[in-house]
């Protein structure tokens, strides 16, 4: 990107900086197309799997509709959207919320839970063949720690 006389506050990218910055979202990019492509033959998205699997390990198997936007990055009316698509197929079902009066609870379904034991294998073997098995144990661990410091930088 070239640079505007202009622009002289603007802390701008270094060659390093920018190349490790595109290889990052070429990584990101690869391994969700490949995983979300691999979700997709068993019937499944991504957004589904990730709702169905925060849902199958919460008490209850339930969750607020905010909480999940929240941990999904996703606003709440998107996520209200997606989950009326989920409670026609019978994977989820709504609750209300007594303490949020828009709110409401996400419940997960016996078919829901059916679902994504079903899909689970094969995500996981997903995972192993765009992920886990192309990265070392020490790739692992520098992955992990990377990601812990960037947690929580993102604006919600």
């Amino acid at each position: 990107m070239s640079k505007k006389p202009s622009d002289a506050a603007v802390r701008w990218l270094n060659v390093d900086e920018e190349r490790a910055w595109r290889a990052f979202r070429r990584m990101m990019i690869a391994v969700q197309s490949g995983t979300a492509r691999d979700l997709t033959m068993v019937g499944l998205s991504d957004p589904d799997y990730e709702v169905l699997s925060t849902l199958s390990e919460r008490p209850g198997r339930t969750s607020t509709l905010r909480e999940q936007a929240l941990k999904m990055g996703w606003s709440r009316s998107r996520l209200s959207r997606h989950a009326t698509r989920m409670e026609a197929r019978g994977l989820i079902q709504r609750a209300p919320d007594p303490a949020d009066g828009r709110g409401c609870y996400l419940v997960l379904t016996e078919q829901g839970l059916d679902t994504l034991e079903n899909a689970a294998p094969a995500h996981v073997e997903s995972v192993r063949r765009h992920f886990v098995d192309r990265l070392t144990l020490e790739d692992l661990a520098a992955l992990e720690r990377i990601a812990r410091k960037l947690e929580g930088t993102a604006e919600t």
